[in-house]
């Protein structure tokens, strides 16, 4: 009977935990909603492509990739971090490329989470990494830039950089017949709104993010004053948007060039996946992220997304910590965002058409501005002078070159300072003045890269002293530095010297060169 009684209140505690979880991810997906919907369409707009090819990759990323996701709280959508690479792609190659190369770069994201290579991903230089956000950080403010005053931007990222004062005098003093004053002035409301929202914002209101408020604002001031600036481009039927990959382009893929773009695009967007469920992960203290089941989504979710022709997606943290912070329990919250994305652009694509395209640019300067983290270059401070000039190298190199090339150049950075410290060798030598007797110690390791190091400080030792060689700080040595030491412990022995080898732990991990029963003790 009591048996009984406890199996029925489990069922009904179980019940209503699934209830409260139930009821908790619904409402964290209308907050996270309100935050992806202008990210999706401002990322698209970024990225050189219309605004609905945005929200059909924040579709896919809720409602698809969520249901095989690794990670239960994680939301995926189009990220800032790609815009970069998917704007130089079309520029590159055209529009009609961005379905194929999305179709193999998730092909290659699915590929690695079934091999089990998601731990990888997590294993990128911190330096590489901050220096590849703020970079695109960078990039993605010096575009939008322009795009805030209704001014296309320019191909490559230092040139955008450079006309942002020629952009500027545009808005101040506009030529005739232009409205570029106008949309900035709506772009500046968007980013006032945004600061004076996240400052002030009520706790009873503190979910609703500064960028829809924002974008609210500034769409009723447009609306009601009929303002002559542009405005958000979505078509009545989101079919249209989509873009089936063809034949030839699909043949395209065989070129190297573009089998590099597809590569950077797995890269990156695995990166931020990835590194996004870490920051998540550590949000809450429920189920742990599976990495490689995570990576496979994503890879499915960009496969699907490449072929409609759609934008790349990650697991992105802005909208993953908004869900956690909202009470998301489970995947329902993220996969609901996705259902609320479709219903409002099926419904409703006149509401969409409102918006002013500066107001989403807007949006786009903050974020671009957040990916700058000035307490990212203060942590590396504290692992020294390599570190920080990874940062930099990458953070230059993607911004004067292009994202992959900088990448690339942290990355050679980052094994040529792991190179140099794993064959970093300290040699110290100490002499008794009252006896015949010199202590070597050797500290870091002994590789056949500094051979040459050893070998000269060995051979300037004179003969026919009691030479004492301490190995207890070496970390590692290799094959040839130890053929040397026990070829000069022979010469040694031959010139009259005593040769003591200091052991202690290092022979647990390698073998002893010399034989029993020589001068060369342990």
């Amino acid at each position: 009977m009591e048996e009984s009684m406890r199996i029925r209140e489990g069922i009904k505690n179980k019940r209503a935990f699934i209830r409260g979880s139930a009821t908790n991810d619904f409402l964290a997906s209308i907050v996270v909603f309100l935050v992806a919907l202008p990210l999706c369409m401002g990322i698209a707009i970024a990225s050189g492509v219309p605004p609905a090819k945005g929200l059909i990759t924040g579709i896919i990323g809720g409602i698809v990739v969520n249901i095989f996701s690794g990670s239960p709280l994680q939301v995926s959508g189009p990220a800032a971090g790609l815009a970069v690479v998917v704007a130089e792609l079309i520029q590159e190659y055209g529009i009609e490329m961005l379905g194929p190369v999305l179709l193999l770069a998730g092909f290659m994201q699915w590929l690695a989470g079934a091999f089990k290579l998601g731990q990888i991903f997590r294993a990128m230089s911190p330096a590489v990494i901050y220096g590849m956000l703020a970079g695109i950080g960078v990039l993605i403010f010096a575009s939008q830039f322009h795009v805030a005053i209704d001014e296309k931007p320019h191909t490559h990222g230092l040139d955008n950089l450079l006309a942002i004062p020629a952009s500027i005098q545009k808005a101040i003093l506009p030529p005739a017949s232009s409205n570029h004053h106008i949309a900035a002035l709506i772009a500046i409301a968007t980013i006032i709104t945004i600061i004076l929202w996240d400052k002030f914002k009520p706790k009873s209101l503190r979910l609703l993010p500064g960028a829809l408020i924002g974008v609210v604002l500034t769409t009723a001031i447009a609306t009601s004053l009929r303002l002559p600036i542009q405005y958000v481009n979505v078509p009545g039927n989101l079919l249209e948007a989509v873009q089936l990959p063809q034949p030839a382009g699909l043949f395209r893929l065989l070129h190297a060039p573009l089998i590099l773009e597809a590569l950077a695009i797995a890269f990156i967007a695995s990166a931020e996946s990835l590194l996004s469920a870490v920051a998540v992960d550590r949000l809450h203290s429920g189920e742990r992220t599976d990495f490689d089941k995570e990576l496979s989504a994503q890879g499915i979710g960009n496969m699907i997304c490449g072929a409609l022709g759609a934008l790349p997606m990650t697991g992105v943290i802005a909208r993953s910590s908004v869900n956690v912070e909202a009470g998301g329990k489970t995947k329902l919250s993220a996969i609901l965002h996705g259902v609320w994305i479709l219903i409002l652009v099926v419904a409703a694509p006149g509401l969409l058409r409102m918006i002013p395209t500066s107001s989403l640019a807007a949006i786009l300067l903050v974020t671009g501005i957040k990916l700058i983290e000035v307490e990212h270059i203060r942590k590396l401070k504290f692992y020294g002078k390599a570190p920080l000039a990874i940062f930099f190298a990458t953070f230059i190199g993607i911004v004067v070159t292009d994202l992959l090339s900088g990448v690339l150049i942290g990355i050679v950075l980052t094994a040529m300072t792991l190179l140099y410290k794993m064959s970093r060798l300290n040699i110290h030598m100490q002499r008794d003045d009252d006896r015949p007797r010199i202590d070597i110690y050797l500290e870091g390791a002994a590789t056949f890269i500094r051979l040459p190091k050893l070998a000269a400080a060995l051979e300037q030792l004179p003969p026919q002293k009691e030479l004492h060689v301490h190995l207890d700080k070496l970390a590692y040595i290799d094959h040839s530095s130890m053929d040397l030491i026990s070829m000069w412990a022979k010469q040694q022995e031959q010139m009259g010297s005593q040769v003591v080898m200091q052991w202690d732990g290092l022979e647990d991990r390698f073998r002893r060169p010399f034989l029993p029963g020589r001068a060369i003790a342990a």
